[in-house]
């Protein structure tokens, strides 16, 4: 895995830009430059997020989402399994 995070990530299983190994390693998101733990969806090449709407939900019981833009930033917060191979390996 690289250490950089993918252009187009989202939490929605049903969505194309879903990665459950992205989402594995915990994907960190900086929206005009405060962090945001509440991001469904995000596109750093497009610079926008999308977040839900208070607690409404669609008829199908998906929450409801606004597109903010501006600047995005991502990264890992975990390392990948190749990094956590090499410190078990140390640790002998």
């Amino acid at each position: 895995m690289t250490d950089t995070p993918p252009d187009h990530l989202s939490i929605d299983p049903s969505s194309p830009h879903f990665d459950q190994a992205a989402l594995q390693r915990g994907v960190g998101i900086r929206f005009k430059g405060v962090e945001r733990r509440d991001v469904e969806e995000y596109s750093i090449s497009e610079s926008w997020i999308r977040v839900a709407l208070g607690k409404k939900v669609d008829r199908h019981g998906r929450p409801l989402t606004i597109k903010l833009t501006g600047p995005v930033e991502a990264w890992f917060e975990r390392g990948g399994e190749a990094e956590g191979a090499e410190e078990t390996r140390e640790g002998e």
